[in-house]
């Protein structure tokens, strides 16, 4: 991102200002979603996303680094049966993300999602525009890649399943 387009060169800086790499260096963190792939639209979010074993020594962490930034918020639940902290704040017109849970990073889906929809893309260069248009229109992500593909059901299964498919993903 650091080389870039306009919009990723100032996610990397925002990224580099608040020492996200530094400070939570121990959870191997990547930076996933529509940003690093070049189909965000106006108010995507930057998804930044961790391996973390102790959820409660994390979630003090996020909160003692950003309590203090704009529109914090902090929360712990479930997601398909696995317990995840994820903390949200704004910072230099970034809506950060950024999410820990006990799996390995390979494994968690914001990755896997988004090394399919980058292949798709890199496959079929119109696709792109197809789906910045349908995100402008309200769609998230993964529900425009799965309308353009013609994947009934829940799209961020759905999504998985056609990149295992197509070999992109290991199940």
């Amino acid at each position: 991102m650091q080389t870039g387009n306009i919009q990723q060169q100032k996610a990397y800086s925002a990224i580099i200002e608040l020492n996200i790499l530094n400070d939570l260096h121990i959870y191997n963190l990547v930076v996933c979603g529509t940003l690093p792939i070049g189909i965000d639209v106006k108010d995507s979010d930057l998804d930044i996303i961790m391996e973390v074993r102790e959820l409660d020594t994390f979630a003090n962490k996020l909160y003692t680094l950003y309590a203090d930034k704009e529109n914090f918020t902090l929360k712990r639940k479930t997601i398909r049966g696995k317990e995840v902290v994820k903390a949200n704040f704004t910072f230099h017109d970034f809506e950060f993300e950024l999410f820990g849970q006990a799996q390995p990073i390979l494994k968690q889906y914001a990755y896997l999602h988004m090394k399919i929809e980058y292949e798709l893309l890199e496959r079929d260069p119109d696709l792109r525009e197809k789906v910045i248009s349908l995100k402008k229109q309200g769609y998230k992500t993964e529900p425009a890649f799965c309308k353009l593909l013609n994947i009934s059901g829940d799209p961020y299964e759905g999504l998985l399943l056609f990149g295992v498919e197509e070999g992109i993903v290991q199940p």
